[in-house]
């Protein structure tokens, strides 16, 4: 059968080309001075990088739009906070300001006299840190948060009477004690065999709120903090009987900011590898025909890209997320990987044709080949700007945009460094002297006189630059190899395992980002965060849950009705029963006690007072209008258990907020942490649906620009065993669903085109009777560049792995997958798969091409025997 061809977008797209070219070749000093003008000018932009520089956690990591955002937003509004008189840890909207320790027991039990005696050691410096503020002296006691005038303490202390003396001795009931809960103060609780005291615990948690009423105590609170910081781990611990962990409520944000800074140190080191890598991998042991300066130059190219680029933006506003500190590495690689296509594209042409021919030539063969990688790679970004996370955005306009000017660069300031490279090669000249050599090697000159001082070689039956050797590797034993019977079936085999072990990975993906990695590694945070995870996971936070309109709670059918809620919540297995807090409970009940009738509006209100004099804290959870004529809301609290994990976490956020919407009363369910709790709620929905979209936008792009829609077949398979393979390993290596890795999933769509397009179009396309003999003509002609593309992209990308933090190394893993996995499909999935296609490729007609041309880009469309007379006519006319 014949392949039909849709090529009327590629050819008006490469006589196009062609021109600018022609344009770039004949005027190439001005094609490279304007980009690097421009480059300068718009690189200016990095002046605001500080005031764009966005690493508030919660904006850059938390949906836009999450529902708890405007739950927060109502309690806020209708439970405003009294630091300074009636604190409550459970009422904060927010997580309030605050430092916090945890001390854990090295041998087991901190319920002792010495490992209480050193607690209270550290309590009492921490209480002592004093600092100046405008000559007045300040410590804990000053700008603590109160109740009842005094600092809000901690419950077990207050148990105990601060004295070491009665810890071994007192009873301690558990989780409530001395009417106080104290599952998030004591923690790796053992209990007696009554199963309601505490036999043994190996952690304490010592928690200080501080005040931030106004904007003097915020500031006041904050220096304090700073105090805490500098000051608490010089005290931590020499004790021999406990080991500390710390953290405040900046602590976080500090932590998170000192990210940018810490990675900018490795982009010397990448640009170093990659020039390396360039120079190495375009070095020849001809002096004239050498292209270091070119590998140079092409990595300098990426370099100007991401300097406008991200300049541009700067200039422009754009909000700058610290995960958008991974796009340089992508960049330099993709514009690398580019840099190999003109060049193998320019070393196919005639050596001695005139300079603007070679590099119309040379756009016309590449140019069009990166521009459809550059389209799917864009539009993959592009479409991520969908995602209802601003760090997915930043991160994907910046390298989005960058990734455009990439490609303007290469077809404007590379092409003219080839130019005049190529006038360099025109004139016989030394790479490095720039003086004219010896184009012949004369009788008697040492073999080092030829090396320095002889060049300017070429085939003399085509005219180009002589091939390497390391293509016919390709043809002589790689390509014979993959097409045994044998090792075909081996790599079926092999492929239904990596399917098989990729879909297993699908289904056992985590979901959700965990705050402690967004910390580096050797941060003081993760010692905390573990201790909290090992000793207080147990029980969770404490939920609010809201009457969010006015109702007649006097109303006996209101108040069973509220009840009937609050019991199906409270039936929920992510909820424990026992430890629930109803003011209309304690309310009805005192009622009972003091036959008082509250059936009735009036006295329903009036005697409200009472209530609040019989626990003082319900006053800040029942919203009475000035006139003290009505409710307009009021909240209720309820006690989660066993979300130590991010599915458990989703699963009762879901369920809690079901329950509360089949409620007749209007409620709504809060917590701060459900803030964060949001993005699993549509991490694997926004995935999904960025997937379908790129993979969608990746078909129509390759079946109008390559020229034969079967390949857009093939690549649609390639695509989605690609994506698979990446989103299963990523369970394997330990990198979870999130907002960072969920944009790498998309531009994985984009990065499997690269990979499979234009192997499988070239194998349709081939004209071989025999489908062994395409495949093996096909791995000739495009595995190599598909292994030098592979290296560029991961060696642009590899330094992330030492990085000390979770987002750059989960960066690096994806990209990896990504780049592994598309080239393993390119040049062993593939060319297996498609010799199983019998079918003879397009057969040619016209003039044969007069040479045989290896140097080919695995991205590349127009291949010279490949596509035959095709690349003739596109050429020609």
């Amino acid at each position: 059968m014949a392949w039909y061809q849709t090529d009327c977008i590629e050819k008006p797209l490469c006589a196009t080309f062609r021109k600018l070219g022609t344009c770039v070749g004949q005027n190439p000093w001005w094609f490279l001075l304007i980009p690097l003008f421009v480059s300068g000018g718009i690189g200016a932009g990095f002046c605001f990088f500080a005031e764009n520089e966005n690493n508030n956690i919660e904006d850059q990591f938390t949906p836009i739009n999450g529902p708890a955002k405007s739950e927060r937003e109502f309690i806020k509004e209708h439970f405003p906070t009294n630091d300074s008189q009636f604190f409550s840890r459970q009422r904060l909207y927010t997580e309030g300001t605050f430092a916090s320790f945890i001390a854990v027991s090295k041998d087991g039990n901190v319920l002792t006299k010495v490992a209480f005696e050193a607690i209270l050691f550290l309590d009492k410096k921490v209480k002592d840190f004093q600092f100046y503020d405008n000559g007045t002296a300040y410590n804990y006691y000053n700008i603590c948060a109160k109740t009842a005038d005094t600092c809000f303490s901690n419950a077990l202390l207050d148990l105990l009477h601060y004295d070491p003396n009665l810890v071994e001795s007192t009873n301690i009931s558990y989780p409530i004690a001395n009417r106080a809960f104290i599952a998030g103060t004591v923690g790796g609780v053992e209990l007696d065999e009554s199963g309601t005291s505490i036999k043994m615990a190996k952690a304490l948690r010592l928690h200080y709120p501080l005040r931030e009423d106004d904007e003097t105590y915020k500031r006041l609170s904050l220096l304090w903090i700073e105090k805490f910081l500098n000051e608490f781990p010089m005290d931590l611990t020499y004790s021999s009987c406990i080991e500390v962990s710390h953290f405040t409520s900046v602590s976080r944000h500090e932590e998170f900011e000192k990210s940018s800074k810490r990675i900018i140190p490795l982009f010397s080191v990448t640009y170093f590898l990659s020039i390396s890598f360039s120079i190495l991998s375009c070095m020849r042991l001809d002096c004239v025909r050498n292209k270091i300066w070119v590998a140079a130059m092409g990595v300098i190219s990426a370099g100007l890209a991401v300097l406008t680029g991200f300049g541009l933006l700067l200039y422009c506003g754009m909000s700058f997320a610290i995960n958008t500190a991974n796009a340089p590495f992508l960049i330099l690689g993709i514009g690398v990987d580019d840099m190999f296509i003109m060049l193998a594209s320019w070393q196919k042409t005639k050596v001695h044709d005139r300079i603007e021919d070679r590099l119309a030539e040379t756009y016309a063969e590449a140019a069009v080949s990166i521009t459809i990688t550059t389209l799917t790679d864009v539009l993959a970004f592009y479409i991520g700007i969908m995602t209802p996370f601003w760090s997915v955005r930043s991160f994907c306009v910046y390298t989005g945009t960058t990734v455009l000017l990439c490609f303007i660069y290469n077809v404007t300031f590379f092409g003219a460094v080839l130019a005049l490279n190529g006038k360099r090669e025109a004139s016989n000249k030394h790479w490095l002297t720039f003086r004219k050599v010896e184009e012949d090697h004369k009788p008697g000159e040492s073999k080092f006189h030829g090396l320095c001082c002889v060049g300017g070689t070429y085939d003399r039956d085509s005219g180009m630059e002589s091939e390497l050797k390391v293509y016919f590797f390709f043809k002589k034993y790689y390509g014979p190899f993959l097409t045994n019977r044998w090792t075909k079936a081996i790599v079926v085999f092999l492929y239904v395992g990596y399917l098989a072990s990729s879909i297993y990975g699908c289904l056992h993906i985590k979901e959700g980002i965990d705050l402690r990695n967004l910390a580096f590694d050797d941060s003081y945070l993760i010692r905390f965060y573990d201790d909290e995870s090992d000793f207080f996971s147990e029980y969770g936070p404490r939920v609010m849950v809201a009457v969010t309109e006015p109702v007649e709670y006097w109303d006996s059918a209101i108040q069973d009705e509220i009840e009937t809620c609050m019991e199906r919540l409270e039936n929920n297995s992510y909820v424990d029963p026992e430890l629930s807090e109803s003011w209309l409970r304690v309310y009805i009940d005192l009622s009972i006690k003091m036959s008082i009738d509250i059936r009735e509006k009036n006295t329903f209100i009036e005697n409200l007072p009472k209530l609040f004099k019989f626990v003082s804290s319900f006053q800040q959870d029942i919203e009475l209008p000035g006139d003290n004529i009505s409710i307009r809301a009021s909240r209720f609290f309820i006690q989660i258990v066993n979300t130590s994990n991010s599915i458990d976490q989703k699963n009762m956020l879901i369920e809690l907020r079901n329950l509360a919407n089949e409620c007749r009363i209007p409620l709504l369910v809060y917590h701060p942490a459900f803030i964060y709790f949001d993005q699993f709620l549509v991490i694997v929905t926004n995935t999904v649906q960025n997937i379908i979209l790129a993979a969608i936008a990746m078909l129509v792009i390759s079946l109008l620009l390559v020229p034969n829609p079967v390949c857009s077949l093939w690549v649609t398979f390639a695509i989605a065993s690609v994506l698979v393979g990446v989103a299963g390993f990523m369970t394997f290596w330990g990198v979870n669903l999130d907002s960072i890795s969920m944009i790498n999933l998309v531009v994985c769509i984009g990065f499997s085109v690269d990979f499979t397009a234009h192997i499988t179009y070239a194998f349709v396309s081939n004209d071989k009777p025999n489908a062994d003999e395409r495949a093996i003509d096909v791995l000739y002609k495009l595995g190599y560049p598909i292994l030098q593309g592979s290296l560029s992209t991961i060696l642009g990308v590899a330094v992330l792995s030492i990085a000390g933090s979770y987002i750059f190394r989960t960066f690096f893993k994806i990209m990896f997958l990504v780049i592994f996995f598309g080239a393993v499909h390119g040049i062993i999935f593939m060319p297996v798969f498609l010799t199983f296609l019998q079918a003879r490729g397009k057969q040619h007609s016209g003039p044969p091409s007069g040479h045989d041309s290896n140097a080919h880009s695995y991205r590349h469309v127009h291949h010279s025997k490949v596509n035959g007379e095709a690349s003739y006519e596109l050429t020609e006319r």
